[in-house]
């Protein structure tokens, strides 16, 4: 099995969200190649997983209006990356979401 295709070992806590960031465009609307030190941080990314929702004052849990499988935007800067077997995530909190790509 290779690095990339073990499973996810990473299982989020409250409110926080596991992504994995789509790639930087490689070329722009207009055609032109830009190399790497051009790109710019993707700011789109797939819902990997989810975790059980932010605990309540009454003691229940918020559910997340994201689930696995959405294509969400988030700010630049916004989470924490990590390595997990050899991929790239970022953790991110509900609220650092900016919405969901609906198609």
């Amino acid at each position: 099995m290779a690095k990339s295709d073990k499973p996810l070992t990473l299982k989020p806590l409250d409110d926080r969200v596991v992504v994995e960031p789509l790639e930087a465009e490689e070329k722009t609307s207009g055609g032109i190649l830009l190399p790497d030190t051009a790109k710019q941080k993707p700011q789109q990314g797939k819902v990997i997983a989810v975790g059980p929702g932010k605990l309540t004052d009454k003691g229940t849990r918020h559910t997340l209006a994201v689930a696995v499988g959405d294509t969400v935007l988030f700010g630049k800067y916004s989470g924490s990356d990590v390595q997990v077997n050899g991929k790239e995530y970022k953790i991110l909190r509900e609220s650092e979401i900016l919405g969901k790509i609906v198609k």
